[in-house]
């Protein structure tokens, strides 16, 4: 595993080489949804030796209606990841949307997440990556795998090597998205981790109402693959109650469903890693 991502892990102590896992609720939308399942989520990895980095965005800036909740505030949802950080030594992903929020975000989370839809924007990519801070890119749906070279060097050129692509999907239809799982190893040879993002690859955007579907049931079939495909780590939103989720309650897995889930995959990680 590369070396910084170890770092990250080093207060969980695991001592496997085992696929790691950013996982969370889409959005910081109440300190008890967020407390109640990485506390949930720490249990269920420690018990399979699944290293964790936390996941929720503290703010939602693209939604497909103007009316669409976008958070409880970004000072109020930045202190509750902070607090996660403080209370269970986990470190924390959350994105960022503009070249000024870099710096404050980073006071927060141990990674900063670029958007897909602003994976090509220079200056945003080179504010994260001044910050020193982890910098995960999720490709856009709009770009080849190999594209997202330009993306690292960017980071690089920025003073950081401390990069992570995540793979998203690719949308070829108006509303559908698909994954070409060629990227993860294209990606990799760029020499960065890569991760494979189980729920937004099965969004299902702009359905009527203005509203994000989804295929949640499918959420193991991708993880499968991607563990198959050799994958760094795993990407999959999660909620206590998906029905009541403020954002992409449609393709979130429910939290009750993620240890069955994390128990097949590390067996199946065991079996590919043989080969």
């Amino acid at each position: 595993m590369y070396s910084f991502i170890r770092q990250l892990f080093a207060a969980q102590q695991f001592t496997t080489d085992q696929f790691f896992l950013m996982a969370g609720p889409c959005v910081v939308e109440s300190e008890e949804v967020v407390m109640r399942t990485a506390e949930e989520l720490l249990r269920i990895c420690g018990k399979y030796q699944v290293p964790l980095i936390f996941k929720s965005s503290y703010r939602k800036a693209n939604r497909s209606r103007a009316d669409s909740f976008t958070g409880i505030g970004d000072e109020a949802a930045l202190k509750i990841l902070g607090k996660v950080r403080e209370t269970f030594g986990v470190p924390v992903v959350t994105d960022i949307h503009t070249e000024n929020e870099a710096a404050m975000t980073a006071e927060y989370a141990d990674v900063l997440q670029i958007p897909a839809f602003l994976c090509r924007q220079t200056d945003l990519l080179q504010a994260a990556a001044r910050t020193g801070k982890v910098v995960n890119v999720k490709k856009g749906q709009f770009l080849s795998a190999e594209a997202m070279g330009f993306v690292v060097e960017k980071i690089r050129l920025g003073g950081n090597d401390k990069i992570i692509l995540t793979e998203r999907g690719t949308q070829f239809g108006y509303q559908d998205i698909i994954v070409d799982y060629r990227g993860i190893p294209l990606m990799q040879g760029l020499n960065v981790p890569v991760v494979l993002d189980c729920t937004h690859s099965l969004q299902q955007p702009n359905q009527p109402g203005g509203i994000t579907g989804g295929t949640p049931a499918m959420i193991e079939t991708i993880a499968r693959a991607g563990i198959a495909a050799g994958a760094n780590g795993l990407f999959i939103e999660t909620h206590p109650d998906p029905s009541q989720a403020k954002s992409d309650g449609a393709n979130m897995l429910e939290l009750s469903l993620l240890e069955p889930l994390l128990a097949r995959l590390v067996l199946l990680r065991q079996v590919v890693s043989r080969f």
